[in-house]
């Protein structure tokens, strides 16, 4: 049975050391803490974050759908439930890996360029289980509640997500040394989650005190087109990359996160405008309009990326594409579509987007399914991995870089 690895593709390795004196028996590799290194939990990435991503959106997707059979709130309150669990079985173990791993934290940011764009993944997750909350939770926690926790999460997500969205650009430009042929859909996942930051902040300004109201409103305009202006300026050299390069087997489903930012900006349109009518009435006409030209014209390039990169994916299962976290790509990008198309359809009133995104949403529930079923067939081994003890001749400290 497969195991499950942090990073899914990762940079190359530098050149070898000379090799190190065979260590005294009984010698247990550790990192710098002097903790035990165990493979699993040190090699445990930001990626992670992905399946409370793809979790909570499926959440929010039911509450989304303008159609649908009955039982819609119930089902929406149980996945949430699920995303909460899993927001703090990931939370926790990078809060171990963090203290008895700091040194594999620290290579996964600084010495990783593969995984250094995964940091975009933990304040989606927040943000994303914190609009949830908002939608899906208020049924169980009780609206007041529901919005408290919401704005907690959101406030740690929105920060978070600015400091993703230009300090890994950063590092990019000063530390990290990339061939640009090797660009790939994952160097999206920083850009984005300003983006996911507005489109969530725009849910909770009808919740807020009136002098709030504009202060988020105004601010999810400014995340707006922070995570716009970044997507456009990585989205071309990911093109690049993508043509000029050869994309490993494995990172064929990152193909499904260009669609990310397509239907997140689509979503945060729609919500701004829909928020400026509590916030800044003036604004509310204009806005909605806008919201509408815009959503349906980049929902129109989203459909027509899903053709090849479905068909790409197929081809890959086909050669015998492995399972690995990038599967879980297939899951929050394709709920980002049916959101945005639920808020073309509650705009327009058009039947068509309705029954778009009810499709959309059938197809986030299979790819849901299956990446949830596969990661907990392949959760044990990678635990048994974790936990299993290492050869003593293996007497090198235990690399940082994920296999």
């Amino acid at each position: 049975m497969p195991t499950l690895t942090a990073a899914p593709h990762p940079a190359p390795a530098p050149a070898a050391p000379p090799a190190a004196p065979a260590p005294p028996a009984g010698h247990r590799n550790t990192d710098r803490t002097g903790a035990p290194a165990r493979p699993g939990l040190g090699r445990l990435g930001p990626n992670w974050y992905a399946v409370v991503m793809g979790t909570a959106i499926v959440a929010t997707g039911a509450t989304a759908v303008p159609v649908g059979p009955p039982g819609r709130t119930g089902f929406a309150a149980a996945v949430w439930l699920v995303a909460v669990a899993a927001l703090a079985a990931v939370a926790a173990a990078r809060a171990v890996q963090l203290v008895r791993h700091p040194g594999a934290v620290r290579a996964q940011l600084l010495d990783e360029p593969a995984t250094a764009v995964f940091q975009g993944c933990p304040p989606m997750a927040l943000l994303a289980v914190g609009h949830a909350t908002l939608v899906a939770g208020a049924p169980v926690l009780g609206t007041r509640a529901a919005v408290t926790a919401d704005l907690v999460l959101w406030c740690a997500g929105a920060l978070y997500a600015v400091a993703v969205a230009a300090g890994v650009p950063y590092l990019m430009i000063t530390r990290h040394r990339i061939p640009a042929r090797e660009a790939n859909p994952t160097w999206l996942l920083p850009a984005v989650a300003p983006l996911v930051a507005a489109s969530a902040g725009s849910a909770l300004v009808p919740h807020l005190p009136e002098p709030w109201r504009p202060v988020l409103l105004y601010t999810g305009c400014g995340l707006f087109g922070a995570g716009l202006f970044g997507v456009a300026l990585v989205l071309p050299v990911v093109f690049a990359g993508l043509v000029h390069g050869r994309l490993a087997p494995v990172l064929t489903p990152s193909l499904f996160l260009v669609l990310g930012p397509l239907g997140q900006s689509t979503t945060a349109a729609g919500g701004l405008a829909d928020a400026a009518r509590t916030a800044a009435p003036a604004l509310a006409g204009p806005g909605r309009a806008l919201s509408v030209l815009y959503g349906v014209a980049v929902l129109g390039f989203a459909l027509l990326w899903l053709v090849p990169a479905v068909a790409a994916n197929v081809r890959a299962l086909r050669s015998g594409m492995p399972f690995a976290m990038t599967w879980w790509a297939f899951t929050f990008p394709v709920g980002t579509l049916v959101t945005g198309a639920a808020a073309l359809a509650r705009h327009t009133g058009f039947g068509g987007f309705a029954g778009l995104s009810a499709a959309l949403y059938a197809l986030l529930l299979a790819a849901w399914a299956v990446a949830a079923v596969r990661t907990a067939a392949a959760l044990p081994a990678t635990l048994r991995a974790g936990a299993a003890p290492r050869p003593a001749a293996a007497g090198a400290p235990e690399p940082v870089r994920n296999p």
